[in-house]
């Protein structure tokens, strides 16, 4: 056996700046969805100190992750999962009043259940919820791993630096992107195909406030798009399917394509 190959396949490893692997990173989230939500998960626990048990071997596994990813992490590892963990009863709390949210909004949703262990919406924002944790974090690249993990499943693709607020729901999802500077509102609604984009992609705008705020109560329907940094769609507006906007809307505003055959917007305000 040529030892030499071997031991610059082993330097290789230990060297990786790619580890620990996504399905390591993807795991770990599956396996803490389904603890913060046995209804979408086979686990079952015979004692409080089982699940105890459990809960602590979620805690080393992220560790395990932190430590492995020692470039993407700026901070100790240890303080990280404190943080983590100690952000985790809010973060169920937020999830909590999504799936409720999921449910209200959408006649067809027959339990809570169902939403948790069947919709989309849920399995993407639980992401963005658990990923935005490390994102706050400065951890670099595992909360990608975790989005873009929920984005194939779903077709709901949200930057985990992204900020959200309470009882948000998208209903349907597919196509859905949110991206990384947007800021969205309380009981905020969105439906397939919806873009929170930015107006430019140049390099040197990376840091920049690049996509729409949208205030609480806002719904945008499917296939809207809505561009820029300094786009605001103020609270308790409606944005109609298939709208392009780049501009502000003030609060209380319905904004819709008039007809089949016109290429201009009506703009309503809503009573």
């Amino acid at each position: 056996m040529d030892n030499s190959f071997t031991l610059k396949l082993y330097q290789s490893h230990k060297g990786c700046t790619g580890c620990p692997s996504p399905e390591m990173v993807n795991g770990f989230f599956v396996e803490l969805l389904g603890t913060l939500f046995p209804d979408f998960t086979k686990l079952s626990f015979g004692s409080q100190k089982e699940f105890d048990l459990h809960y602590h071997k979620l805690q080393v596994q992220l560790d395990s992750i932190l430590t492995r990813n020692n470039e993407y992490v700026v901070s100790d590892p240890d303080e990280i999962v404190e943080n983590f963990f100690n952000a985790l009863p809010e973060v169920h709390e937020k999830l909590q009043e999504d799936a409720t949210a999921m449910y209200m909004g959408d006649p067809a949703a027959k339990s809570l259940n169902e939403v948790v262990r069947t919709y989309p919406g849920f399995y993407a924002i639980a992401a963005y919820r658990i990923a935005n944790i490390l994102s706050l974090e400065k951890v670099k690249v595992i909360p990608r791993i975790i989005t873009e993990h929920a984005h194939s499943k779903t077709g709901i693709d949200i930057h985990p630096a992204a900020t959200i607020g309470r009882s948000f729901c998208v209903d349907h999802g597919t196509g859905v992107v949110i991206g990384e500077t947007s800021v969205i509102g309380n009981h905020v609604k969105l439906y397939q195909g919806v873009t929170l984009g930015a107006l430019s992609v140049r390099k040197e705008d990376a840091e920049k406030k690049r996509h729409p705020t949208l205030e609480d109560n806002v719904v945008i329907y499917s296939g809207a798009t809505i561009l820029g940094g300094e786009t605001i769609i103020g609270k308790n507006s409606i944005i109609g399917g298939n709208v392009w906007l780049t501009e502000s809307v003030e609060p209380n505003s319905k904004i819709y394509y008039k007809n089949k055959t016109s290429n201009g917007i009506q703009t309503e305000l809503i009573d």
